[in-house]
């Protein structure tokens, strides 16, 4: 979510406190690498589509290992490269650099290499699989400009040159930051490379697994 990390805080606090959840539900922005936490802190751990942006991913489910309880379980969907991806295909490098590019990732690890870097961290694997393979509809559809939506209307070629053209002009009028269009056309490629990866399923950000640390 973009904005002021601290203006967003105070956000969350107030819903909080407006769903009468403020006693039993708190948050900390902390680094996920080294988080403020002491070992065996926690019941139960998360993540959706978060710890893919780890630099390290065998260090990142080391922390989570290091405060999750004896015994507990930690449950994530992770992008991954599937079992398809050829590293040596060029078409499937260009699909990949393209997703790492416009979602800010240091590298689409495979399913391969997530599911190592969990038995490596310590975690014993319950149950993993890509659930976009049983997926009735394919996850890339609000992206697909072959199928029109209201979502993919701002991807076709008069959707991208209204927002081209609305970003270049609040960019001239300084309301926007300087770089914008240039963020707009590469965020365009990123969605090209979401949805091509998906055609050719090679990519899913629909990796999910259940791993526990053992008691």
């Amino acid at each position: 979510m973009a904005g002021d990390p601290r203006r967003l805080c105070l956000l969350d606090l107030e819903l909080n406190r407006i769903a009468g959840l403020d006693k039993s539900c708190d948050f900390v922005k902390a680094d996920f690498m080294k988080m403020p936490f002491s070992d065996d802190t926690f019941d139960a751990i998360y993540a959706i589509e978060a710890t893919c942006h780890a630099p390290d991913t065998v260090g990142c489910y080391k922390e989570i290992y290091r405060v999750l309880k004896p015994g507990q379980c930690f449950a994530a969907y992770e992008w991954c490269m599937t079992d398809h991806y050829n590293p040596n295909n060029e078409s499937h490098k260009k699909i990949k650099a393209e997703i790492e590019l416009g979602n800010g990732l240091p590298d689409v690890r495979s399913t391969r290499e997530c599911l190592d870097a969990l038995k490596l961290a310590g975690f014993e694997v319950i149950w993993e699989k890509d659930l976009a393979t049983d997926s009735p509809l394919p996850w890339y559809l609000p992206l697909d400009t072959s199928r029109f939506s209201i979502t993919s209307f701002r991807l076709t070629a008069f959707g991208r040159f209204i927002t081209r053209t609305m970003v270049k002009t609040l960019e001239f009028l300084r309301i926007a930051p300087e770089g914008s269009d240039r963020v707009s056309a590469f965020l365009e490629k990123a969605a090209e490379g979401l949805v091509a990866g998906g055609r050719m399923e090679i990519f899913t950000p629909m990796y999910f697994f259940l791993v526990r640390k053992p008691l």
